[in-house]
Protein backbone atom coordinates (compact mmCIF):
# COMPACT_ATOMS: atom_id res chain seq x y z
CA UNK A 1 0.00 0.00 0.00
CA UNK A 2 1.57 3.23 -0.98
CA UNK A 3 -0.29 6.49 -0.36
CA UNK A 4 1.13 10.08 -0.75
CA UNK A 5 -0.91 13.37 1.48
CA UNK A 6 -0.27 15.83 -0.70
CA UNK A 7 -0.71 19.57 -0.35
CA UNK A 8 -0.51 19.76 3.93
CA UNK A 9 0.60 21.87 6.19
CA UNK A 10 2.93 19.63 7.86
CA UNK A 11 3.54 20.65 11.78
CA UNK A 12 5.61 18.47 13.46
CA UNK A 13 7.43 19.57 16.92
CA UNK A 14 9.90 17.19 16.68
CA UNK A 15 11.79 18.99 14.11
CA UNK A 16 10.13 22.37 14.70
CA UNK A 17 8.79 22.72 11.14
CA UNK A 18 5.46 24.57 10.39
CA UNK A 19 4.95 24.76 6.83
CA UNK A 20 3.78 23.43 3.44
CA UNK A 21 4.64 19.89 2.49
CA UNK A 22 3.60 16.34 1.57
CA UNK A 23 4.18 12.85 2.87
CA UNK A 24 4.89 9.38 1.25
CA UNK A 25 3.85 6.23 3.02
CA UNK A 26 4.15 2.23 2.42
CA UNK A 27 2.88 0.08 4.33
CA UNK A 28 3.02 1.19 7.76
CA UNK A 29 6.08 3.53 7.52
CA UNK A 30 6.70 6.86 6.66
CA UNK A 31 9.26 6.99 3.82
CA UNK A 32 9.52 10.41 2.71
CA UNK A 33 8.60 14.04 3.81
CA UNK A 34 8.97 16.45 1.38
CA UNK A 35 8.18 20.51 2.00
CA UNK A 36 6.81 20.89 -1.33
CA UNK A 37 3.60 21.16 -2.15
CA UNK A 38 3.37 17.05 -3.82
CA UNK A 39 5.40 13.98 -3.93
CA UNK A 40 7.41 13.90 -7.22
CA UNK A 41 6.81 10.69 -9.37
CA UNK A 42 4.75 9.12 -7.03
CA UNK A 43 2.07 6.90 -8.85
CA UNK A 44 0.00 5.12 -5.82
CA UNK A 45 -2.93 6.14 -4.21
CA UNK A 46 -3.45 10.34 -3.08
CA UNK A 47 -4.78 11.93 -0.29
CA UNK A 48 -5.79 15.28 -1.28
CA UNK A 49 -5.47 17.01 1.95
CA UNK A 50 -6.77 20.60 0.86
CA UNK A 51 -4.24 23.08 3.57
CA UNK A 52 -5.14 21.26 6.08
CA UNK A 53 -2.84 20.35 8.80
CA UNK A 54 -1.26 16.82 9.12
CA UNK A 55 0.67 15.85 12.10
CA UNK A 56 1.69 12.83 13.77
CA UNK A 57 -0.90 11.13 15.31
CA UNK A 58 -1.58 12.29 19.28
CA UNK A 59 -0.16 9.74 22.03
CA UNK A 60 -2.18 10.36 24.85
CA UNK A 61 -0.31 8.71 28.04
CA UNK A 62 -3.38 8.38 30.37
CA UNK A 63 -6.70 6.65 29.73
CA UNK A 64 -8.74 4.61 31.55
CA UNK A 65 -11.29 2.07 29.93
CA UNK A 66 -13.53 -0.62 32.38
CA UNK A 67 -12.04 -3.58 30.36
CA UNK A 68 -11.63 -5.97 32.59
CA UNK A 69 -13.61 -5.65 35.66
CA UNK A 70 -16.50 -2.33 34.50
CA UNK A 71 -17.28 -2.99 30.75
CA UNK A 72 -20.36 -0.98 31.50
CA UNK A 73 -18.16 2.13 31.64
CA UNK A 74 -15.93 1.54 28.82
CA UNK A 75 -14.97 -1.19 26.95
CA UNK A 76 -11.07 -1.30 25.52
CA UNK A 77 -12.80 -1.43 21.73
CA UNK A 78 -15.32 1.69 22.41
CA UNK A 79 -12.08 3.56 24.31
CA UNK A 80 -9.91 2.64 20.52
CA UNK A 81 -12.47 4.40 18.63
CA UNK A 82 -12.47 7.17 20.89
CA UNK A 83 -9.10 7.58 20.35
CA UNK A 84 -9.68 7.28 16.68
CA UNK A 85 -12.25 9.31 16.14
CA UNK A 86 -9.84 12.21 18.65
CA UNK A 87 -6.96 12.02 16.03
CA UNK A 88 -5.27 9.67 18.99
CA UNK A 89 -3.22 6.76 17.46
CA UNK A 90 -1.46 5.92 20.41
CA UNK A 91 -2.96 5.56 24.26
CA UNK A 92 -1.61 4.21 27.66
CA UNK A 93 -4.28 2.29 29.77
CA UNK A 94 -4.05 3.08 33.30
CA UNK A 95 -3.99 -0.08 35.22
CA UNK A 96 -6.63 0.42 37.83
CA UNK A 97 -9.18 -2.55 36.22
CA UNK A 98 -10.27 -5.44 38.13
CA UNK A 99 -8.53 -7.12 38.63
CA UNK A 100 -5.26 -4.28 38.56
CA UNK A 101 -2.83 -4.93 35.49
CA UNK A 102 0.04 -5.73 38.46
CA UNK A 103 1.28 -8.94 37.11
CA UNK A 104 3.16 -10.03 33.67
CA UNK A 105 0.22 -11.87 32.86
CA UNK A 106 -2.28 -9.17 33.09
CA UNK A 107 0.22 -6.57 31.33
CA UNK A 108 0.53 -9.10 28.26
CA UNK A 109 -3.30 -10.33 28.28
CA UNK A 110 -4.67 -6.76 28.22
CA UNK A 111 -2.19 -5.86 25.27
CA UNK A 112 -2.89 -8.96 23.30
CA UNK A 113 -6.51 -8.14 23.31
CA UNK A 114 -6.09 -4.38 22.25
CA UNK A 115 -4.11 -5.11 19.51
CA UNK A 116 -6.50 -7.72 18.17
CA UNK A 117 -9.00 -4.73 17.78
CA UNK A 118 -6.81 -3.27 14.95
CA UNK A 119 -7.48 0.61 15.67
CA UNK A 120 -5.05 2.22 17.39
CA UNK A 121 -2.36 1.79 19.64
CA UNK A 122 -2.95 0.53 22.99
CA UNK A 123 -0.45 0.32 25.11
CA UNK A 124 -0.14 -0.65 29.20
CA UNK A 125 0.94 0.90 32.04
CA UNK A 126 1.85 -1.10 35.26
CA UNK A 127 0.62 -0.69 38.91
CA UNK A 128 3.85 -0.05 40.69
CA UNK A 129 2.43 -2.06 43.96
CA UNK A 130 0.74 -5.32 43.99
CA UNK A 131 -3.31 -4.53 44.00
CA UNK A 132 -2.63 -1.01 43.95
CA UNK A 133 -2.26 -0.90 47.82
CA UNK A 134 0.49 0.81 47.97
CA UNK A 135 1.97 -1.58 50.30
CA UNK A 136 4.54 -4.17 47.99
CA UNK A 137 6.24 -3.61 45.29
CA UNK A 138 5.12 -5.22 42.11
CA UNK A 139 7.19 -6.99 39.66
CA UNK A 140 8.24 -4.07 37.91
CA UNK A 141 10.89 -5.74 35.70
CA UNK A 142 8.71 -8.78 34.46
CA UNK A 143 6.23 -6.55 33.66
CA UNK A 144 8.28 -4.25 31.78
CA UNK A 145 9.36 -7.28 29.31
CA UNK A 146 6.06 -8.18 29.31
CA UNK A 147 5.52 -4.71 27.73
CA UNK A 148 4.22 -2.51 30.49
CA UNK A 149 5.20 1.56 29.07
CA UNK A 150 5.72 2.84 32.48
CA UNK A 151 4.36 2.21 36.39
CA UNK A 152 2.24 4.06 38.21
CA UNK A 153 -0.57 3.64 40.80
CA UNK A 154 -3.46 5.53 38.57
CA UNK A 155 -5.21 7.88 41.29
CA UNK A 156 -3.93 6.07 44.27
CA UNK A 157 -1.02 7.90 46.19
CA UNK A 158 2.10 5.82 47.32
CA UNK A 159 2.35 7.00 50.78
CA UNK A 160 4.82 4.47 52.39
CA UNK A 161 7.86 6.69 51.50
CA UNK A 162 9.91 3.79 51.66
CA UNK A 163 8.14 1.65 49.21
CA UNK A 164 8.16 4.25 46.91
CA UNK A 165 12.07 4.93 47.38
CA UNK A 166 12.23 1.38 46.67
CA UNK A 167 9.64 1.74 43.74
CA UNK A 168 12.31 4.43 42.25
CA UNK A 169 15.41 2.62 43.39
CA UNK A 170 14.47 -0.66 40.96
CA UNK A 171 13.08 1.13 38.32
CA UNK A 172 16.42 3.09 38.19
CA UNK A 173 18.02 0.22 37.55
CA UNK A 174 16.33 -0.37 33.96
CA UNK A 175 15.38 2.78 32.77
CA UNK A 176 11.66 2.40 33.80
CA UNK A 177 9.92 5.52 34.20
CA UNK A 178 7.14 6.08 37.22
CA UNK A 179 4.37 8.26 37.05
CA UNK A 180 2.82 8.97 40.58
CA UNK A 181 0.09 11.81 41.43
CA UNK A 182 1.40 14.11 43.98
CA UNK A 183 -1.45 15.02 47.05
CA UNK A 184 -0.95 14.66 50.84
CA UNK A 185 -3.55 11.98 51.35
CA UNK A 186 -4.60 13.06 54.96
CA UNK A 187 -5.01 16.93 53.68
CA UNK A 188 -6.87 15.67 50.97
CA UNK A 189 -9.09 13.14 52.77
CA UNK A 190 -12.56 13.13 51.93
CA UNK A 191 -12.12 16.70 49.80
CA UNK A 192 -14.25 16.82 46.34
CA UNK A 193 -12.73 20.49 45.90
CA UNK A 194 -9.94 23.31 46.20
CA UNK A 195 -10.22 25.18 49.55
CA UNK A 196 -11.60 28.81 48.46
CA UNK A 197 -13.90 31.48 48.91
CA UNK A 198 -15.44 29.49 46.58
CA UNK A 199 -15.88 26.02 47.66
CA UNK A 200 -16.35 27.84 51.17
CA UNK A 201 -19.53 29.58 49.80
CA UNK A 202 -20.61 25.84 47.99
CA UNK A 203 -20.14 24.11 51.35
CA UNK A 204 -18.09 21.68 49.58
CA UNK A 205 -15.46 19.65 51.07
CA UNK A 206 -12.27 20.90 49.90
CA UNK A 207 -8.36 20.46 50.39
CA UNK A 208 -5.75 23.38 50.04
CA UNK A 209 -3.84 23.73 47.37
CA UNK A 210 -0.15 22.88 49.48
CA UNK A 211 -1.35 19.45 49.49
CA UNK A 212 -0.43 18.75 45.72
CA UNK A 213 3.29 20.32 46.82
CA UNK A 214 3.75 18.73 49.90
CA UNK A 215 3.37 15.29 48.53
CA UNK A 216 5.24 17.00 45.15
CA UNK A 217 8.42 17.90 47.17
CA UNK A 218 8.48 14.34 49.09
CA UNK A 219 8.45 12.58 45.33
CA UNK A 220 11.30 15.09 43.95
CA UNK A 221 13.57 14.59 46.40
CA UNK A 222 13.50 10.66 46.16
CA UNK A 223 13.68 11.40 42.28
CA UNK A 224 16.95 13.53 42.99
CA UNK A 225 18.28 10.88 45.91
CA UNK A 226 17.93 7.41 43.59
CA UNK A 227 18.21 8.88 39.84
CA UNK A 228 15.46 7.99 38.97
CA UNK A 229 12.83 8.69 35.83
CA UNK A 230 9.85 10.18 37.79
CA UNK A 231 6.57 11.70 35.46
CA UNK A 232 4.30 14.04 38.31
CA UNK A 233 0.98 13.17 37.06
CA UNK A 234 -1.65 15.66 36.12
CA UNK A 235 -0.12 18.92 38.26
CA UNK A 236 -2.58 21.58 39.05
CA UNK A 237 -0.98 24.13 40.84
CA UNK A 238 1.50 27.43 40.94
CA UNK A 239 3.08 26.45 43.43
CA UNK A 240 3.37 23.02 42.57
CA UNK A 241 5.18 24.16 39.66
CA UNK A 242 7.90 26.30 41.40
CA UNK A 243 8.72 23.00 42.92
CA UNK A 244 8.97 21.17 39.51
CA UNK A 245 11.06 23.87 37.91
CA UNK A 246 13.49 24.36 40.97
CA UNK A 247 13.82 20.26 40.89
CA UNK A 248 14.74 20.61 36.84
CA UNK A 249 16.83 23.45 37.71
CA UNK A 250 18.62 20.92 39.66
CA UNK A 251 19.17 18.25 37.17
CA UNK A 252 16.29 16.35 38.72
CA UNK A 253 14.95 13.80 36.18
CA UNK A 254 11.60 15.09 36.62
CA UNK A 255 8.63 15.58 33.97
CA UNK A 256 5.49 16.63 34.51
CA UNK A 257 1.88 16.01 32.81
CA UNK A 258 -1.04 18.41 32.64
CA UNK A 259 -5.19 17.69 32.18
CA UNK A 260 -6.55 19.32 29.16
CA UNK A 261 -9.40 19.76 31.71
CA UNK A 262 -7.16 21.73 34.05
CA UNK A 263 -6.06 23.70 30.87
CA UNK A 264 -9.96 24.33 29.88
CA UNK A 265 -11.96 25.01 33.12
CA UNK A 266 -11.21 26.68 37.00
CA UNK A 267 -13.07 26.27 39.54
CA UNK A 268 -15.92 28.77 38.41
CA UNK A 269 -16.90 25.53 36.16
CA UNK A 270 -18.88 24.09 38.58
CA UNK A 271 -21.18 26.44 39.10
CA UNK A 272 -24.21 24.47 40.59
CA UNK A 273 -22.63 21.67 41.23
CA UNK A 274 -22.62 20.27 38.01
CA UNK A 275 -20.82 16.99 38.33
CA UNK A 276 -19.03 16.59 34.90
CA UNK A 277 -16.74 18.72 36.62
CA UNK A 278 -16.14 16.54 39.77
CA UNK A 279 -12.46 15.73 38.86
CA UNK A 280 -9.68 14.43 40.52
CA UNK A 281 -7.23 16.59 40.97
CA UNK A 282 -10.03 19.22 41.15
CA UNK A 283 -10.25 22.25 39.52
CA UNK A 284 -8.18 24.98 40.40
CA UNK A 285 -8.88 28.82 40.60
CA UNK A 286 -8.44 31.01 37.29
CA UNK A 287 -4.85 31.96 38.43
CA UNK A 288 -3.12 28.35 38.68
CA UNK A 289 -4.91 27.22 34.91
CA UNK A 290 -3.07 30.84 33.52
CA UNK A 291 0.27 29.22 35.32
CA UNK A 292 -0.86 26.11 33.35
CA UNK A 293 -1.04 27.57 30.06
CA UNK A 294 2.40 29.30 30.91
CA UNK A 295 4.00 26.18 31.60
CA UNK A 296 3.00 24.70 28.58
CA UNK A 297 4.25 27.41 26.36
CA UNK A 298 8.03 27.55 28.12
CA UNK A 299 7.73 23.64 28.04
CA UNK A 300 7.50 23.18 32.04
CA UNK A 301 4.72 20.89 32.07
CA UNK A 302 5.86 18.13 29.33
CA UNK A 303 3.10 16.08 28.42
CA UNK A 304 -0.66 17.19 28.29
CA UNK A 305 -3.00 14.19 28.87
CA UNK A 306 -6.74 13.57 28.23
CA UNK A 307 -6.99 11.96 31.32
CA UNK A 308 -10.37 10.28 30.17
CA UNK A 309 -12.31 8.34 32.99
CA UNK A 310 -15.41 7.19 31.75
CA UNK A 311 -18.31 6.88 34.34
CA UNK A 312 -21.67 6.38 33.50
CA UNK A 313 -24.65 7.78 34.45
CA UNK A 314 -25.52 6.48 37.62
CA UNK A 315 -21.95 7.39 38.99
CA UNK A 316 -22.70 11.11 38.13
CA UNK A 317 -25.68 11.90 38.75
CA UNK A 318 -25.53 11.78 42.17
CA UNK A 319 -24.95 14.80 45.22
CA UNK A 320 -21.38 16.50 43.97
CA UNK A 321 -19.76 15.25 46.74
CA UNK A 322 -20.78 11.57 46.21
CA UNK A 323 -20.34 11.73 42.63
CA UNK A 324 -17.39 9.71 41.04
CA UNK A 325 -14.62 11.59 40.07
CA UNK A 326 -13.70 12.26 36.21
CA UNK A 327 -14.40 12.68 32.82
CA UNK A 328 -13.86 11.31 29.29
CA UNK A 329 -11.61 12.96 27.24
CA UNK A 330 -9.96 11.45 24.41
CA UNK A 331 -12.10 12.04 21.55
CA UNK A 332 -12.10 16.16 22.80
CA UNK A 333 -8.75 16.60 23.13
CA UNK A 334 -7.39 17.96 19.98
CA UNK A 335 -10.52 20.62 19.72
CA UNK A 336 -9.62 21.35 23.56
CA UNK A 337 -6.08 21.94 22.46
CA UNK A 338 -6.98 24.21 19.53
CA UNK A 339 -8.60 26.59 22.49
CA UNK A 340 -5.09 27.20 23.78
CA UNK A 341 -4.26 27.75 20.13
CA UNK A 342 -6.70 30.12 19.30
CA UNK A 343 -7.63 31.42 23.13
CA UNK A 344 -4.28 31.75 24.68
CA UNK A 345 -1.98 32.26 21.64
CA UNK A 346 -0.02 29.12 22.02
CA UNK A 347 1.28 28.14 18.44
CA UNK A 348 0.56 24.44 16.81
CA UNK A 349 3.95 23.62 17.74
CA UNK A 350 3.64 24.25 21.28
CA UNK A 351 0.23 22.72 21.70
CA UNK A 352 0.96 19.65 19.62
CA UNK A 353 4.79 18.97 21.30
CA UNK A 354 2.66 18.19 24.29
CA UNK A 355 0.75 15.19 22.80
CA UNK A 356 3.03 14.06 20.50
CA UNK A 357 6.80 13.94 20.30
CA UNK A 358 7.28 14.51 23.95
CA UNK A 359 5.79 11.97 25.37
CA UNK A 360 7.18 9.35 22.71
CA UNK A 361 10.87 10.20 24.03
CA UNK A 362 9.30 10.07 27.54
CA UNK A 363 8.30 6.45 26.62
CA UNK A 364 10.96 5.75 23.95
CA UNK A 365 8.74 5.07 20.93
CA UNK A 366 9.42 5.80 17.26
CA UNK A 367 6.19 7.92 16.93
CA UNK A 368 5.41 11.58 17.55
CA UNK A 369 6.89 12.79 14.39
CA UNK A 370 6.92 12.80 10.66
CA UNK A 371 10.25 11.19 9.40
CA UNK A 372 11.55 8.94 7.21
CA UNK A 373 11.59 5.51 8.42
CA UNK A 374 9.04 6.32 11.55
CA UNK A 375 5.79 4.84 12.50
CA UNK A 376 2.59 5.94 9.79
CA UNK A 377 0.77 7.39 12.55
CA UNK A 378 -1.12 10.50 11.52
CA UNK A 379 -3.77 13.04 12.00
CA UNK A 380 -5.15 15.34 9.14
CA UNK A 381 -7.18 17.78 10.83
CA UNK A 382 -9.00 21.49 10.20
CA UNK A 383 -8.23 23.47 13.11
CA UNK A 384 -10.02 26.28 12.60
CA UNK A 385 -13.41 24.06 11.85
CA UNK A 386 -16.10 24.78 13.97
CA UNK A 387 -17.38 21.77 16.24
CA UNK A 388 -19.63 21.85 18.43
CA UNK A 389 -19.41 19.15 21.00
CA UNK A 390 -22.20 16.26 21.68
CA UNK A 391 -21.59 14.05 24.33
CA UNK A 392 -24.70 11.73 23.44
CA UNK A 393 -22.78 11.23 20.25
CA UNK A 394 -19.14 10.34 21.18
CA UNK A 395 -17.61 6.93 21.17
CA UNK A 396 -17.27 6.24 24.48
CA UNK A 397 -19.87 4.34 26.04
CA UNK A 398 -20.09 6.76 29.16
CA UNK A 399 -20.84 10.11 28.21
CA UNK A 400 -19.40 12.48 31.40
CA UNK A 401 -17.52 15.22 29.24
CA UNK A 402 -17.74 18.59 30.47
CA UNK A 403 -16.91 19.70 27.06
CA UNK A 404 -20.75 18.70 26.19
CA UNK A 405 -22.24 21.49 24.88
CA UNK A 406 -19.04 23.56 23.92
CA UNK A 407 -18.28 25.52 20.97
CA UNK A 408 -14.82 24.82 19.54
CA UNK A 409 -12.58 24.53 16.84
CA UNK A 410 -10.30 21.69 15.83
CA UNK A 411 -12.36 18.85 13.50
CA UNK A 412 -9.96 15.67 12.97
CA UNK A 413 -10.48 14.56 9.16
CA UNK A 414 -8.86 11.37 9.22
CA UNK A 415 -6.60 9.67 11.36
CA UNK A 416 -4.11 7.02 10.38
CA UNK A 417 -2.37 4.25 12.16
CA UNK A 418 0.15 2.27 10.96
CA UNK A 419 -0.52 3.45 7.76
CA UNK A 420 -4.38 2.13 7.73
CA UNK A 421 -7.15 5.04 8.00
CA UNK A 422 -8.55 4.07 10.90
CA UNK A 423 -11.44 7.18 11.60
CA UNK A 424 -12.39 9.63 7.93
CA UNK A 425 -11.66 9.16 5.39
Amino acid sequence: MKTAFINARLVDPASGYDGPGSVLVIGDEIVQVAHTPTIEGHTGDTVHCGGAVLGPGLIDLRVKTGEPGHEPKETLKSAARAAAAGGVSTVVLQPDTDPALDEPAMVDFVTRRARALGLVNMLVAGAATRGLEGARMAELGLMQEAGAAYFTDADKVIVNTKVFRRILTYAKAFGALVAHRPMDPWLAEGAVATASQLSGWNGLPAAPAVAERIMLERDLALAETTGARLLVDQISTADALDSLKRAKARGVKAFASCSINHLSFNEVDLGDYRTFFRLDPPLRPEEDRQALIEAVRDGLIDVIVSAHAPAPAEDKRRPFSEAAPGAIGVETLLPALMSLHHEAGLSLLEVLRPVTSAPAALLGLKSGRLAEGTPADLVLFDPGAPVVIDAAKLQSKSKNSPFDGRRLQGKVMRTVVGGRTVFGG
